[in-house]
């Protein structure tokens, strides 16, 4: 489980956006990031969600966006967990 204190978002133009993604939220602690979640418009290919040297990447269509937003900004007082267990990663809150 991975707790973060901080998330940078980032939204990518262009009509291909950038390395496959329309855009990426970064969840960190501190200097170091721990999480992506990585959207896709339709028709952009999904990478496999992983986890490599400590950081868990969630690769999510593009209209769960607003939500994942939604989720970060509004529920205040809550765990949140991200994980990767057979082959996907989890965003949980509780």
């Amino acid at each position: 489980m991975v707790a973060f204190t901080s998330y940078s978002i980032l939204i990518y133009g262009s009509e291909k956006g950038y390395q496959t993604n329309r855009a990426q939220i970064a969840l960190m602690n501190g200097n170091k990031t721990l999480a992506y979640f990585k959207f896709k418009d339709p028709g952009m290919p999904y990478e496999a969600d992983s986890a490599a040297g400590g950081e868990v990447v969630l690769n999510l269509p593009f209209a769960m966006f607003q939500s994942v937003v939604d989720i970060l900004r509004n529920e205040k007082n809550k765990v949140f967990a991200v994980y990767f267990e057979q082959g996907r990663g989890f965003f949980k809150i509780s």
